[in-house]
């Protein structure tokens, strides 16, 4: 995906260790712009780095220790910013004319914002450096779109690549050089449809601290996305199948090491990402690929980095997996009363918990809504209904509400916190707990989705089970 790239300048002072964040935008008085970095280049989540609070009058400012550069981004509005943080003293920060996402962007789970590289009003600086290099590659593979994407001309990207050295092959930052080498070798792959074991003598002697650089994180998707998956279905698939299923990790080590990347902790980087890829696919058991994410081979790897992504994937993975505890939600109610998912609002203990997070501005959350009457009339023995509902017009959504005589719990996560925790990245979404708040299934439907169905068979079959052993369902 191309970068639009907008130019704003940011100014830095060469002294100290310390570093300022600071500006002024009236425009963006009161807001929040929260800064996140991603742990590692496999799962992608994100940690929070640091808060830019703007007061009424539109200041701002942050202070930041550094003990090595570090790659952040910041969604706001219609934006992504990108910026790479060194070890500098003061950045005077301007932001651009605020511009909200429309009414359908933000309804749409799909919506990507436009990214651009910050730059600095010093035209040697890195981000200035990142923003031309990469302007300058989109208009050059604009260009010569044809030639190189149709024809797939040699020449064409040879060309590209020498008028690219000449201007910017004088920067010494390391970041920088992995940053050129690495857009190029992205459009060398796209061009002449390279396998992922060209790529690899690319991306082979990349260190660590480079992993999460977005170029580095871009053509690993791109080259190693779903490897194992397609490994099953080559001429050695049923091998690897049944490596999988046995736990034999120095087979799949083997393929890793033989056909993509060789040794050393790029192979083992490689492999923990066709794992986290394997576990979504549907081609092997979760349990298996779980099994093998908590070997020892790589939670006692020598390399720490490839340790801490080993141990984030598993986490990951496992997050409200079927068995596990959920997060309680603790909420206020529409009427602002604080209530908690792990209570019992009927007065009768070891009810089942039916979660289900929804947007009442959005029409289709508004029909999943009204369904639940009718399975609250057929479950409500057995059956809590909350709805955990994100923040919107307070008044329009009880008078929904009330008029369409929603049954269940409404609780309203006003600073998204829960939507967040439960990992909510469209609405409507289900979770069923048992009386221990434990998830219950893998996927719970939504009520018009087939969720009466879903949880009638469940249920029959819990109680049949329960009534057999004589106790009592939790």
């Amino acid at each position: 995906m191309k970068i639009f790239l907008f130019i704003f300048f940011l100014s830095f002072s060469l002294s100290g260790h310390a570093q300022l964040i600071q500006g002024n935008n009236q425009e963006y008085a009161g807001k929040k712009l929260t800064f996140f970095r991603y742990t590692d280049p496999v799962t992608q989540e994100k940690e929070e780095v640091f808060t830019l609070m703007v007061d009424q009058n539109g200041n701002f400012s942050t202070q930041l220790n550094l003990s090595q550069p570090a790659f952040v981004t910041c969604d706001f509005g219609i934006y992504r910013g990108m910026l790479i943080l060194e070890k500098e003293n003061t950045i005077n920060l301007l932001l651009p004319p605020f511009r909200e996402k429309l009414f359908a962007d933000q309804k749409n789970p799909f919506f990507n914002p436009v990214e651009f590289w910050f730059a600095t009003d010093q035209a040697n600086l890195l981000n200035d450096q990142i923003a031309a290099f990469d302007a300058h590659l989109n208009q050059l593979t604009d260009k010569h779109f044809n030639s190189l994407y149709f024809n797939q001309s040699r020449t064409t990207y040879d060309s590209i690549a020498v008028q690219l050295e000449r201007e910017f092959g004088a920067t010494r930052s390391n970041i920088f050089k992995w940053h050129k080498k690495l857009k190029l070798k992205a459009v060398e792959a796209d061009a002449f449809r390279l396998t992922a074991k060209n790529v690899a003598e690319a991306i082979r002697e990349v260190q660590p601290e480079y992993w999460t650089q977005p170029a580095f994180m871009q053509l690993l998707d791109k080259s190693f996305t779903n490897l194992l998956s397609f490994e099953s279905r080559s001429g050695t698939g049923q091998d690897v199948k049944k490596a999988v299923a046995s736990g034999d990790l120095s087979r799949l080590k083997k393929i890793t090491v033989e056909k993509y990347m060789g040794s050393g902790s790029m192979a083992d980087l490689v492999l923990l990402k066709m794992l986290h890829d394997a576990y979504y696919s549907g081609d092997f058991s979760q349990n298996h690929i779980l099994k093998l994410l908590a070997s020892g081979y790589f939670l006692s790897d020598g390399d720490k980095n490839i340790r801490s992504i080993a141990e984030n994937i598993q986490k990951k993975l496992k997050h409200l997996r079927p068995g596990t505890i959920a997060p309680v939600v603790c909420l206020k109610n529409t009427d602002g009363h604080l209530v908690c998912s792990d209570g019992n609002p009927s007065g009768e203990t070891g009810k089942f918990k039916y979660l289900i997070f929804a947007d009442t501005e959005m029409a289709v959350c508004q029909e999943q809504l009204k369904f639940l009457t009718r399975i609250n009339e057929l479950f409500q023995k057995h059956l809590d209904i909350y709805i955990i509902l994100k923040k919107t017009d307070l008044i329009a959504m009880k008078m929904f509400l009330e008029k369409q005589q929603i049954p269940g719990i409404h609780l309203i996560d006003e600073k998204s916190e829960f939507i967040v925790n439960y990992r909510i990245r469209s609405f409507p979404m289900c979770f069923l707990l048992n009386g221990n708040h434990e998830v219950v299934f893998q996927h719970t439907l939504a009520p018009l989705d087939g969720f009466e169905q879903q949880f009638g068979h469940f249920l029959r079959r819990k109680l049949f089970e329960d009534q057999r052993n004589g106790g009592a369902y939790n």
